[in-house]
């Protein structure tokens, strides 16, 4: 296949999962924790046996929510191509291979990368049945995958809360097929720094496969819900601003750790993330090594263990498409983050124009397609 165009962050949510996908492939043990599907004032959708709702099937972006024309002017233009119709039909189209394949010509997009289900597990409150779902989420994704996988990247979802599982589930996954994995982020985890992650690394290390992280929200669990009015718009309106800059945390956390120093060939990806806060953060780590921290076990500078192993992605960024020189045209990776509110999808090449603009054409080729191929192995 010709690649000119490859998003390296797009989605599967579990809204848009077959209905039956965790009752029926459960453990006997745990069938009865799995997420399921019932009937609703606003129609079908995923909850659990702790009562947490997940969304309405084929609901807007992760959590599922009811379509509501005007709130949302992304949302409004997905809308217009039937997705939310469809999906009121029973027609998956995230999650049907052939009417994915059509939403990514329309985009003009030959592969993704695709992220998954991680946020549901913070929702379920269990970390055994989490643990389950994930299994059976991942093995579902090779063989969706294997409809196409020169159009298809899925990443595996690692148990989160239970670094043994985590383990046990990358050595299973990289013999599956599938080409990356991804590890939730969450309010109640150790920090990256914390030494109880070194099994992990070690893992990750030996399998080959890059790791990634994924945005998670600025703001616990429940905050946003808990107020009301105008006073709940400005919270939400501070989390959906703010929550590309958490992955700091990680980032200096991981290099900090000496945990690229160690492993060096690990490869991590930061979905999401967004790029314009990156060269300042870059900047911060490389004087304060040099400053105060040279007994971290480096032997180079913070920045340079980024441009060796770490990649970040984004979908619209103009502050970030004026600063590549500071973080290396070779770590950035554009993706359009379909089906999400926050994605550009089906107008990305608008939005591509708008914000690569006034780079040449061989450097916009790299962040919108060359980088991704290559780290992935799509092209050589």
């Amino acid at each position: 296949m010709r690649y000119t165009r490859i998003s390296a962050d797009s989605h599967i949510d579990l809204p848009m999962l077959p209905t039956d996908l965790f009752t029926a492939n459960g453990s006997t043990a745990l069938r009865d924790r799995m997420p399921y599907v019932a009937e609703g004032p606003d129609g079908p959708y995923w909850t659990a046996k702790n009562g947490t709702s997940f969304g309405l099937v084929c609901g807007v972006g992760p959590s599922g929510q009811k379509l509501v024309p005007g709130q949302n002017h992304r949302v409004d233009v997905m809308a217009t191509t039937g997705l939310y119709a469809d999906g009121k039909k029973g027609i998956l189209r995230p999650t049907d291979p052939a009417l994915r394949a059509k939403d990514m010509d329309r985009d003009g997009v030959q592969a993704e990368v695709i992220f998954g289900i991680l946020g549901a597990a913070t929702r379920l409150g269990d970390h055994e049945a989490a643990t389950e779902m994930f299994r059976i989420y991942n093995d579902w994704l090779v063989a969706f995958c294997r409809h196409d996988p020169k159009r298809y990247i899925g990443l595996a979802c690692l148990p989160y809360g239970d670094i043994a599982a985590a383990v046990a589930e990358i050595h299973r996954v990289a013999k599956l097929g599938l080409r990356g994995m991804e590890l939730s982020c969450s309010w109640d985890m150790e920090p990256m720094w914390h030494p109880v992650w070194e099994p992990l690394w070690q893992a990750v290390n030996e399998v080959g496969l890059p790791l990634h992280f994924h945005t998670f929200p600025s703001l616990p669990p429940g905050v946003i819900d808990q107020q009301k009015g105008l006073v709940r718009r400005a919270a939400f309106f501070t989390a959906v601003s703010s929550f590309q800059l958490n992955l700091i945390n990680i980032l200096a956390a991981v290099i900090g750790r000496a945990v690229l120093e160690r492993y060096p060939n690990i490869r991590i990806s930061f979905g999401e993330s967004g790029i314009g806060w990156l060269p300042y953060a870059l900047d911060r780590m490389d004087y304060e090594w040099e400053d105060r921290f040279r007994d971290l076990g480096l032997t180079m500078k913070p920045s340079d263990y980024w441009r060796r192993q770490c990649k970040a992605t984004f979908q619209f960024d103009r502050i970030g498409t004026r600063l590549i020189e500071d973080m290396g045209v070779e770590t950035l990776m554009w993706g359009s983050d379909y089906p999400h509110p926050d994605g550009v999808w089906p107008e990305s090449s608008k939005y591509i124009a708008e914000q690569f603009g006034h780079l040449p054409p061989d450097v916009t080729h790299k962040i919108t397609c060359e980088n991704a191929g290559r780290f992935y192995g799509l092209i050589s």
